[in-house]
């Protein structure tokens, strides 16, 4: 299915019948990862789930967007299908724009229930080896940027962005670089104890992209919450474990 939110063509599904749920995806990819939890979900609960500006089948902003700029979209999409109460999930930066429009005041719908599914939105310092690597990037960043060098070695900053980037960063166009690095600078974690709804968080032990100790510490900020940690499994939790992810998210909406 196809909607145009201020100019911009989105793809999203609508499956099953019952309370409202929207499925927020992760960065660098998009809704059909969830296709297994979007069908067990519909089975008994009215399931919506887009691509993100910029992700899966939807256009990509005309400029670079943070946080804020994903949050009031999300709004703008739950008004247009004409929702008033909903129950949100979110993995990973999906659960960033949770948390924030958690925080908003004035929302024209009710959120009901939050289910984070190893979220994003804790900074953490940088290990010394990664300060390292972040400051020989920048260095060379701004020796490329030298119009003499630009002239004799033409592809090089490529290289640097190719040896020092994140997959997710590498793989992005320059609108989409520029707005991971405006996401992932932002510290959400003044925010977490805000959220008021009843919370569900689920973590692998072995995530590596937002380590279970996020996991923990949400558990301790957001008064209402609850943590299942499922051992061994990573950020993909929901892909390693279905049928428990989908059993504990089933009951917990209930």
């Amino acid at each position: 299915m196809e909607i145009y939110i201020d100019g911009l063509k989105i793809n999203y599904i609508n499956k099953g019948t019952g309370k409202n749920i929207l499925l927020l995806h992760g960065w660098g990819v998009c809704m059909d990862l969830y296709k297994n939890l979007i069908n067990q979900l519909a089975k008994s609960n009215n399931v919506y789930a887009l691509d993100l500006p910029g992700f899966g089948k939807s256009d990509e902003p005309n400029e670079i967007w943070n946080v804020d700029k994903y949050v009031d979209f999300v709004q703008k999409f739950i008004k247009k299908l004409n929702l008033k109460e909903i129950n949100l999930i979110g993995h990973s930066f999906g659960g960033r724009i949770i948390i924030k429009l958690a925080n908003k005041n004035g929302l024209e719908f009710k959120i009901n229930k939050i289910v984070l599914l190893g979220s994003a939105g804790i900074k953490h310092k940088l290990k010394f080896n990664k300060k390292v690597k972040v400051r020989v990037y920048k260095v060379c960043k701004k020796i490329i940027n030298c119009k003499t060098i630009q002239k004799r070695c033409p592809g090089f900053i490529d290289k640097l962005k190719s040896k020092f980037g994140s997959d997710d960063y590498k793989k992005a166009s320059n609108i989409m670089r520029g707005s991971l690095v405006q996401v992932v600078n932002e510290d959400l974690t003044n925010l977490i104890p805000n959220i008021k709804s009843e919370t569900l968080l689920i973590w692998g032990t072995c995530d590596e992209a937002t380590p279970i100790e996020d996991g923990r510490k949400m558990k301790e900020l957001i008064k209402n919450s609850e943590l299942v940690e499922i051992e061994g499994a990573t950020h993909y939790a929901f892909l390693e474990s279905p049928l428990f992810v989908n059993q504990m998210i089933s009951e917990f909406l209930k």
